[in-house]
C-alpha cells in the first residue's frame, strides 16, 4: 500500500485499459448517437455537414464505394494508432514497475 502512496507503484494498466476502451469504442458510438443535434446546435458543424453531403452528391456510384472503402481504411488505421498509442504507455509503466522491483531486489 504505501508503494502505492508514494507512487512507486502505479495503478495506471487498468485506467489505461479502461480509456482505451472509452475513446475505441464509446466515443465512436456516441458521436454517431449525437451527431443530429450537433448538426442542429452547431453552425459550424452544419455547414461543414452540408458541404461533405454536397462533395458526396457529386461522385458517382464507383466514387462512392471507393470513399467507403477510404473512410473504412481511415477508421481502422485510427484504430490502431490508438491501440499502438495505449500499448506503449502500457509498456512503458510495465518497465517502471519492473526496474523498481530489480532495484528493490538489489537493495
Amino acid at each position: 500500500m504505501q508503494d502505492i502512496l508514494t507512487f512507486n507503484t502505479f495503478i495506471t494498466q487498468d485506467v489505461l485499459i479502461f480509456f482505451y476502451y472509452i475513446g475505441a469504442v464509446l466515443m465512436p458510438v456516441v458521436l454517431y448517437v449525437f451527431k443530429d443535434y450537433l448538426i442542429a446546435h452547431l453552425s459550424f458543424v452544419k455547414k461543414i455537414n452540408d458541404k461533405l453531403h454536397t462533395f458526396y452528391a457529386s461522385f458517382s456510384s464507383n466514387g462512392k464505394i471507393i470513399f467507403w472503402m477510404m473512410f473504412s481504411t481511415m477508421f481502422l488505421c485510427m484504430e490502431l494508432c490508438w491501440r499502438m498509442m495505449f500499448e506503449a504507455m502500457i509498456g512503458y509503466f510495465d518497465i517502471h514497475e519492473y526496474l523498481y522491483q530489480i532495484t528493490k531486489q538489489i537493495k
